[in-house]
């Protein structure tokens, strides 16, 4: 069966055509799929679309008027499906239900150092031969506290470089995590976090009951040198109250490698047009705040894992096989 690939990065080519050598052909098309792109995969039963793809009710219809009948999503979040549809029209959906934890959790603390010690600013100013400190003073993290949203794989490799770096733990999560009990984490909940912690960082899926997770009154209840970090899901937090506290001049550092509108921006080239996103160009002034286009799960070893198990997840399909992965079974 020929498979079409929406979305796929130059690094990432060449471990998903290795993943799919022989089991299936694969086309490997670096657009994203959308409403404009989806008439493209007409005649292919069956497609892959990365994390950014748009897969509401018009896109579904499209695909499925052209042809197609199974959808491989190359990410663990769904949020940008519309299952009901999918459904309704007799679509397979699967993701990858889990990858490397290590590329998000290390990823996550590399924007908090980032931000902590100044890097970005001190690599800017070394480039001009502006060899001055002023300006760059950061704070040790040992004996501070870390509060960590979602305490699930990713949470819990995160926790486990925070006990390496000797911080106090808070934790909050539907669930209380063994391994991170083990280590020392307290759990308490959001508002008790948000007040006392140093580093907030969020590893929560985006679901109705955490959409603006972070909002005002929790920003509000920050401590004014806090760092805040999101490597999971921008829609976490309320970017335009978020922009209003740094306006204010609060926060030590703000870590962002997700923004609730970057669908239609990240993983794109935008260096020649119009910024358009008032809210972002703001945001990415702030000379505290570093943002990166939704690459803490870009590293050899997770994206690795991602391509094989949607690799297989198409095998299974071919096979008639339904695995964990499956989001919306086919209507066999």
């Amino acid at each position: 069966m020929d498979i079409l690939a929406f979305g796929v990065q130059a690094d990432e080519k060449p471990l998903i055509e290795r993943a799919f050598a022989g089991r299936h052909p694969v086309r490997c098309l670096d657009v994203f799929l959308s409403e404009d792109t989806a008439p493209i995969a007409a005649g292919y039963e069956a497609i892959s679309t990365s994390v950014n793809a748009r897969l509401d009710a018009r896109v579904l219809q499209s695909l499925a008027a052209g042809g197609t009948r199974m959808i491989a999503q190359r990410s663990t979040g769904f949020n940008n499906i519309d299952l009901e549809t999918a459904a309704r029209l007799g679509l397979t959906i699967a993701r990858v239900s889990s990858y490397s934890p290590y590329s998000v959790a290390e990823f996550a603390w590399t924007l908090a150092m980032a931000v902590n010690r100044r890097i970005v600013r001190a690599s800017n100013r070394t480039r001009d031969f502006d060899f001055r400190l002023d300006g760059l003073l950061g704070r040790d993290l040992r004996g501070r506290t870390v509060g960590v949203l979602g305490t699930g794989k990713i949470g819990e490799a995160f926790t486990r470089i925070a006990h390496g770096f000797g911080m106090y733990l808070l934790g909050w999560d539907v669930a209380h995590n063994p391994s991170c009990v083990e280590l020392g984490m307290n759990y308490v909940d959001k508002d008790e976090l948000f007040a006392r912690a140093d580093v907030i960082s969020l590893h929560v899926p985006l679901l109705p009951s955490t959409q603006h997770i972070v909002g005002r009154a929790e920003l509000a209840s920050m401590k004014d040198d806090a760092i805040l970090v999101n490597s999971s899901r921008g829609g976490l937090i309320d970017t335009d109250a978020l922009v209003g506290e740094l306006r204010k001049g609060r926060f030590a550092g703000v870590g962002l490698d997700v923004y609730e509108a970057e669908a239609g921006l990240f993983f794109l080239d935008k260096s020649l047009e119009a910024v358009e996103d008032d809210t972002l160009a703001r945001l990415v002034t702030f000379p505290n705040v570093v943002v990166t286009s939704h690459q803490a799960y870009f590293t050899q070893e997770a994206v690795g894992q991602i391509v094989a198990a949607t690799a297989e997840n198409v095998t299974a399909y071919v096979e008639g096989r339904h695995t964990e992965n499956v989001l919306v079974p086919a209507p066999w």
